[in-house]
């Protein structure tokens, strides 16, 4: 049967027998490979400690950017506090977490840190529940911890207004659900001569086709694709974000999704597609590691160096990468203190030497830490 016989790829006979180019797949999946190898001979040269950090901040990443897809913005501090109190890191102060941000933080993980469990539907059902704590998607009741039912129509991806709405793709009859979640969760953890890396994209990607929740489906896809990658590299511990990186490359990924379930059985464009982000998302986690470093280095510096709260709080908020200029204001917006206070602090640590005024002139002066400037 040729594609055009059909209109979405799990209506071809041969469905659902992935088919695709190994020789044309070789390469990337080479250099994907190698990233990792480079990724993972640095952290070894590191302590247990900064591969905590370092993994810590490429998981809370990852649970923001895969919410944020979706068009959810989750606060990241509480994200942090959430993983680090799971994981056992210390952080010092937790910020408050909510049932949302819980429930997606439990779903990460599972897929990482429980990396070689089975995959059950029970274990997605369990996903599914956390992701949607209040049986609510927004203002909308839908099945929760269950396959859906189709009851208001068929499953459908569209974007646009109401009226003009332009269908993506549409997924295969609630009916089907049942016995093609039972192939696809046999796949998952049967043995098999597919590459570890190729068995992730087509996991990610197979999860996408069924769509088989209410909602939910592209977060729950990509928590598949990092259990596969977890157990594709033997390591439950992740120092990079895929999600990251599909969320910096989102247009291209629902191009390549749409083109996908429009075509063949032979989806090699979309693991061409798949290892470029991946590697991207590799490469970019060396920054990452950077930044862990740099953290260490600083504090290692300044560690007998006399600072109360709001200093540590706002320290800390600049090696994160603080957005913008940092102003007497805003330090004491953020430090919940008096302009006053807030300069005093800074004055402080511009006397020693931790801080610096930017170059910037203007109206209200700015700084930034005098360390990572040089």
């Amino acid at each position: 049967m040729n594609s055009g016989d059909y209109k979405y790829i799990w209506e071809a006979g041969d469905w659902p027998y992935w088919r695709f180019d190994l020789a044309q797949l070789a390469s990337p999946m080479a250099e994907v490979s190698r990233a990792q190898g480079r990724l993972v001979g640095r952290l070894a040269d590191v302590g247990l400690a900064l591969r905590d950090q370092a993994s810590l901040a490429a998981l809370t990443e990852d649970v923001v950017k895969t919410s944020e897809i979706e068009g959810e913005t989750l606060n990241v501090a509480s994200v942090r506090s959430s993983i680090a109190r799971r994981l056992g890191v210390d952080i010092g102060a937790l910020a408050p977490v909510d049932r949302h941000v819980e429930g997606v933080v439990e779903m990460v993980l599972d897929a990482t840190v429980n990396c070689n469990g089975t995959v059950t539907r029970e274990r997605l059902f369990g996903w599914h529940a956390a992701l949607f704590p209040t049986g609510y998607s927004g203002l909308s009741r839908i099945n929760v911890g269950r396959w859906r039912d189709d009851a208001n129509g068929p499953m459908q991806v569209v974007s646009g207004p109401v009226g003009r709405q332009r269908v993506h793709f549409e997924a295969p009859p609630a009916q089907q659900l049942e016995a093609a979640t039972t192939l696809f969760l046999d796949w998952i953890d049967a043995a098999s001569d597919v590459p570890p890396l190729i068995k992730a994209g087509l996991g990610h990607l197979w999860l996408v086709t069924l769509h088989p929740f209410d909602d939910g489906n592209g977060r729950i896809a990509r928590a598949v694709g990092d259990l596969l990658l977890a157990r594709a590299e033997g390591s439950p511990q992740r120092f990079y974000s895929l999600s990251a990186q599909i969320q910096r490359e989102r247009k291209g990924y629902y191009e390549i999704l749409e083109r996908t379930q429009k075509g063949s059985m032979d989806v090699t464009a979309w693991l061409l597609w798949f290892f470029g982000a991946l590697q991207s998302a590799v490469e970019l986690a060396h920054l990452g590691l950077d930044a862990v470093l740099a953290r260490a280095r600083f504090w290692r510096q300044w560690a007998e160096a006399p600072m109360n709260e709001r200093q540590v709080k706002l320290l800390n908020k600049l090696l994160d990468g603080f957005e913008g200029t940092l102003t007497t204001s805003k330090w004491a917006a953020i430090a919940k203190c008096s302009t006053d206070t807030a300069l005093r602090d800074i004055t402080d640590l511009v006397a020693r030497g931790v801080l610096r005024k930017t170059a910037a002139g203007g109206r209200s002066s700015g700084y930034e830490l005098a360390e990572l400037a040089r």
